[in-house]
């Protein structure tokens, strides 16, 4: 790692937060799921910062962020990213790719700060639908959550597992890094609290997922929305209600993929991101 690809750290509403900053243009911001880090964006943080000013991001509570003092709910995350962008000195419009939570963030950002806002890219988005991963729905059952999140390496990676199709992609080093951050101090309360605060035992719940896709139906909001067909925690069922929901989205598949596309499947995402935006894919790939 170069001292250019290593993550600093900002402050955000008086929290230290953990980031990484490369390339120059337009910007995107690249926004991680529950319980995961911006090592989840780091193929597409490498390849965009090619043509792009792009920031990766650990959520609060997650990686090297410090939690918020606010709850941690999906409107005081999408608050927490525009104080972010304030911080860093975005001021224009930024692109928004989000995987799983981090989907449902960029969405919750658009609704409530449009201005901030120039295109939504949701990969495997929470927000879709009820069903998702049983994992996921056992953090919400007191006291069983917080044994669930008591860190071992054996959890870690039967967690890596489940967000891929390849269990290549498991390698040793993600256990590694996932094991790191599961033995952080914050780390399981502040997933208990946002598993709570969106879902139940019984799946994601109704009300937050309706009043966000009915205002972003209202939106005039460039919106590509991506699933891959084997995702074990959001099934891929999701993307028809999201075209249902979202018309004027564009859409995509990947077979043969789990939860992570933006990693198992890098440069078709990266260039189905560069379509999106209307950038040109140089012949050969990247």
């Amino acid at each position: 790692m170069t001292s250019a690809e290593r993550p600093r750290h900002v402050t955000v509403a008086g929290r230290r937060v953990r980031h990484r900053i490369d390339g120059a243009g337009e910007p995107v911001v690249l926004l991680h799921g529950i319980g995961r880090s911006m090592r989840d964006f780091a193929e597409q943080h490498e390849l965009l910062a090619e043509r792009f000013r792009v920031h990766s991001v650990d959520l609060p509570g997650h990686g090297g962020s410090l939690p918020m003092v606010d709850p941690c709910n999906l409107p005081s995350l999408a608050r927490f990213v525009g104080r972010y962008l304030d911080a860093v000195g975005v001021h224009r419009p930024a692109h928004l790719v989000g995987n799983s939570l981090g989907g449902a963030i960029a969405m919750q950002l658009a609704v409530t700060e449009r201005h901030r806002v120039a295109s939504l890219a949701l990969a495997g988005s929470a927000g879709f639908g009820r069903e998702v991963t049983l994992a996921l729905r056992l953090l919400t059952v007191r006291p069983l959550g917080r044994l669930l999140l008591l860190p071992s390496r054996a959890a870690v990676r039967r967690t890596e597992l489940a967000l891929f199709h390849d269990p290549a992609f498991a390698t040793a080093e993600r256990i590694a890094h996932a094991l790191a951050i599961a033995r952080l101090p914050y780390t399981g309360r502040v997933m208990i609290e946002i598993a709570r605060n969106l879902g139940k035992f019984q799946g994601v719940r109704a009300q937050w997922r309706e009043q966000l896709l009915a205002r972003m139906a209202d939106l005039d909001v460039p919106t590509l929305v991506v699933w891959g067909e084997r995702d074990l925690i959001l099934p891929a069922t999701h993307l028809e209600a999201a075209r249902a929901a979202l018309p004027k989205a564009r859409t995509h598949l990947f077979r043969d993929c789990g939860h992570l596309p933006q990693v198992e499947r890098a440069d078709e995402f990266h260039r189905l991101l560069l379509s999106f935006w209307g950038v040109p894919v140089p012949a050969g790939g990247r």
